[in-house]
């Protein structure tokens, strides 16, 4: 059955919320209510319509439903909603502003905290085992083994967290990790990132990258080695996400050969999985999901490891929207990853249909010879195709795709020309504004026009080329 996804921080009293709603328009007579409780279960009390809200999220029942909320609410921390720069009158405060400066969060991340964190490090260094461990107070950490896994600080973090994610360059990580380790601190250990059910787990913080593309540990690989060895379990949905599609280029497969090695792709999921139950990727679905972003982002090399385990080509993981619901080797044809797409034809994948053809057509610079019901179909069946082109500096595919109706300011979190913008495209903004994309035209999420997404970026020559367009430019 298909679902929906749970809203960023999650509530029990919203569920209710929506149930009360349903069961009213399901009395009422309203279309979409009825076709929910048809697709779920039959709507005639209360009870029903929290089964139905439950099993449209994914969950087998309402008492599931609610166990995953109260995990949500244990395992939640917003980090990145932590501003710094308070009050520092007291040790305990210089101490938590040392700690969110030292450490990634995933929100303000920039390099100019850690150097912010260096000017408190001798002061605070031995506040607690968290400034310890940040620190690389070997001999400090030693003496206070008995809160290994205590959740303490400013997040809310057990010490292990606190190095995982610590960005210092200090000394002594690796062996500050196994003496956690060695007297029990957890090698799961990790927290939902604003409810999120995706964890960000210690070998998460390891390897880095994601939203803003942060930093590597230093020791990102003796780090998680010792994790692995330790029991960490490498179905690891955020890293995954975060080294993949969750980050731009470059890449490369350290975190992806690690993980391998130890079991990604196989097993029951580990801790994390058990406790997020339907609302997270299963192992399979995991490389299903890493064979999809390779074949679309043209990583040969990744695709061979994810097809050395015998996944199947045709697999489609979670549906992730960013692919709109595109097979690997459609997402490899279309865009010209001709080794990438032969070796998903090797091992079975079914050949493009009539609209991939279009597709495909259009991303090779031509205009394809399709009828008017074909290429409504072509835009229909995913119409933020022109968003993909720009993305990846295709320019050469912005007029086919217009010409068959794709919408040059088709506007979703973002248009095309923030794509493009963001990304150091200059051929394919000065194109899309050609073909009538408006640079002034501003995300919903940031508030960002083309401008914005490119100084963001450090996008200077297309920077400087927004600067210089005349007032108005690409309106109509």
């Amino acid at each position: 059955m298909p679902t929906r996804n749970l809203p960023n921080d999650p509530h029990l009293d919203h569920l209710r919320k929506q149930a009360k709603r349903l069961l009213a328009e399901v009395r009422a007579g309203d279309r979409a209510a009825t076709a929910l409780a048809d697709e779920f279960h039959p709507v005639t009390t209360l009870a029903d319509a929290q089964l139905a809200i439950a099993r449209s999220y994914g969950f087998p029942s309402w008492p599931r439903i609610v166990r995953h909320l109260e995990l949500v609410g244990r395992y939640s921390r917003s980090p990145h909603r932590q501003s710094v720069g308070g009050p520092l009158e007291t040790p305990e405060q210089r101490a938590d502003e040392f700690l969110r400066l030292a450490t990634l969060h995933y929100g303000q991340d920039d390099p100019a905290r850690q150097q912010a964190a260096r000017q408190l490090l001798d002061e605070v260094a031995a506040s607690n085992i968290y400034t310890m461990v940040v620190a690389g107070d070997l001999d400090g950490v030693r003496q206070n083994l008995d809160q290994v896994r205590e959740e303490g600080g400013p997040y809310q973090w057990e010490p292990l967290l606190y190095l995982t994610y610590n960005r210092l360059d200090a000394p002594n990580q690796v062996e500050i990790a196994r003496l956690l380790l060695a007297n029990g601190a957890d090698p799961n250990a990790g927290y939902l990132w604003q409810g999120l059910p995706s964890p960000f787990t210690a070998l998460t913080g390891v390897f880095g990258r994601g939203e803003g593309d942060q930093p590597t540990h230093p020791n990102r690989v003796e780090l998680a080695r010792l994790l692995l060895d330790a029991g960490a379990d490498p179905n690891d949905s955020q890293t995954m996400y975060n080294c993949g599609p969750g980050s731009p280029p470059p890449y490369d497969e350290v975190h992806l050969e690690l993980l391998l090695e130890y079991g990604l792709g196989r097993g029951d999921g580990g801790p994390w999985h058990d406790r997020m139950t339907a609302a997270h990727p299963t192992p399979q679905q995991l490389l299903e999901d890493e064979l999809v972003f390779a074949s679309s982002a043209g990583l040969v090399r990744r695709v061979e490891l994810v097809l050395a385990q015998g996944i199947d080509p045709e697999g489609r993981g979670t549906e992730h929207p960013t692919f709109c619901g595109h097979r690997a080797y459609e997402l490899a044809a279309v865009q010209g990853h001709t080794e990438i797409a032969a070796l998903l034809r090797e091992r079975g994948a079914a050949p493009l249909d009539d609209v991939h053809e279009v597709y495909a057509a259009a991303f090779r610079g031509e205009t394809p010879a399709a009828s008017a019901e074909l290429a409504a179909r072509a835009v229909a069946r995913n119409p933020y195709l022109m968003h993909r082109a720009a993305e990846i500096g295709r320019t050469a595919a912005l007029e086919p795709l217009s010409r068959l109706g794709f919408e040059v300011n088709h506007h979703a979190n973002e248009a095309p020309i923030h794509r493009a913008a963001l990304n150091g495209h200059l051929d394919t903004v000065r194109k899309l504004i050609e073909l009538g994309a408006d640079p002034e035209l501003r995300d919903p999420m940031y508030g960002g026009n083309a401008l914005s997404w490119a100084e963001h970026n450090h996008q200077d020559a297309v920077a400087d080329y927004l600067r210089g367009l005349p007032q108005g430019t690409g309106r109509r």
